[in-house]
């Protein structure tokens, strides 16, 4: 069957809760993937950031493969051989004491969210049922019920209430707006060092530092959710870092197992994860011995072969000649290691579908942007081809109904 053919049965028989682009991938190898028709990509997108290792790293893929063959599962009634050394590992990586192994990571912001209110119950002494959180306006952690109920995008809102209360959303950048909004009911606040799929918005120098002196001021929890910003994805290990602030809480998934297993944890320390007993929360898969097993080697491979600062060294030299682009329809070009936006003056999706054309893969977000995160094993030579497309995309004269 040729890219026609897989185009239709997806149509006529799958959900069309996606709009993706036109392409249908078979296999895959480090930046570049491959459609049933033969022809070949650079991705830019890698898989939201799961993929930040590359597509099938030979030392994933080895190890799944040799878990695979000795044991997959036996929930957590049981213990495993792979679970107490990944929890060290990741413990060590983070400095946080404790780690809760989930798999997806809008159930590691469920976990976050439980941890964070009963926290607030059995150590700060809020009143029952009184627990507050603040979240940020352009917030993306996830599509559950309760996440898509604090978000500010009426596409993940829209038709899917009632919603559970206890959020309080703030304006993402203004550190008096969470000033004003905490009051002796606030247990937490839940924020992404970087907003993704709100843009790959960037706030100001000191913002992160702000917001931490404000929550240890104010006994209110810090939580970072740097489930796409984490594990390199911005020249740090963290995003965090880059303002050297230390989180009560780390929320991190996608590129924890290098694309291979849906593998999500959240990371705090004994204070915070003691509020849990057993029966309070837990995952039939959260840390079964695959998903452990991929999970380590995949940390292994990002310290290893030296991604967070081959992500922070390539993320400048993109924007430098991204930034070198002369286009009527560019607004700004703005990053953080290998994670860039290229913001337009109209909707994107015209320029990513050109692009593919030419043999680059990138996706629209937010309708007249453009989002760059390649895998951070990209080489220099592969960022000069890519940009080489972009440039010829977004300096061709307008295309039509743009």
């Amino acid at each position: 069957m040729n890219t026609k053919h897989f185009i239709e049965m997806e149509e006529r028989y799958g959900a069309h809760n996606y709009h993706p682009l036109d392409v249908v991938v078979e296999r895959a190898e480090g930046v570049w993937v491959y459609d049933v028709d033969g022809n070949r990509y650079l991705d830019c997108l890698a898989a939201y950031s799961a993929v930040n290792q590359g597509h099938c790293h030979p030392r994933l893929v080895k190890k799944i493969k040799e878990q695979a063959e000795k044991l997959t599962l036996t929930s957590r009634a049981f213990r495993n051989d792979q679970l107490g050394p990944y929890c060290k590992e990741l413990s060590e990586l983070s400095g946080m004491d404790k780690v809760l192994p989930m798999n997806t990571g809008a159930e590691a912001v469920e976990t976050a969210i439980k941890a964070s209110r009963k926290w607030g119950y059995t150590v700060k002494g809020i009143p029952k049922d009184k627990a507050e959180i603040i979240v940020f306006d352009g917030n993306f952690h996830g599509r559950t019920t309760t996440i898509v109920g604090f978000s500010t995008d009426p596409q993940s809102y829209g038709g899917f209430g009632p919603f559970a209360p206890g959020f309080k959303i703030v304006k993402y950048g203004d550190a008096n707006a969470v000033r004003e909004a905490i009051t002796p009911n606030t247990c937490a606040l839940i924020i992404e060092p970087i907003q993704g799929e709100g843009g790959i918005i960037i706030p100001k120098d000191g913002y992160l530092k702000e917001l931490r002196e404000i929550c240890t001021k104010e006994n209110v929890l810090f939580i970072a959710d740097e489930i796409q910003s984490g594990l390199g994805r911005t020249g740090r290990m963290f995003c965090f870092e880059w303002e050297n602030v230390r989180p009560d809480g780390i929320i991190i998934g996608k590129a924890l197992s290098g694309g291979m297993y849906p593998v999500s944890a959240f990371l705090c320390n004994d204070n915070v994860m003691s509020v849990f007993t057993p029966g309070d929360h837990g995952s039939t898969y959260g840390g079964n011995p695959l998903a452990c097993a991929v999970a380590r080697e995949a940390l292994k491979v990002i310290a290893e072969e030296r991604l967070v600062e081959r992500s922070e060294e390539l993320g400048a030299y993109f924007l430098e000649r991204l930034r070198a682009i002369k286009s009527d329809r560019l607004r700004e070009i703005r990053g953080r290691g290998l994670w860039i936006a290229i913001e337009l003056d109209k909707p994107a999706r015209p320029d990513c579908v050109a692009l593919k054309q030419k043999g680059l893969l990138c996706k629209e977000t937010h309708e007249n942007i453009i989002r760059i995160a390649p895998p951070l094993t990209i080489s220099k030579d592969e960022v000069d081809w890519a940009c080489d497309r972009v440039k010829e995309v977004l300096e061709a004269p307008a295309m039509a109904g743009a």
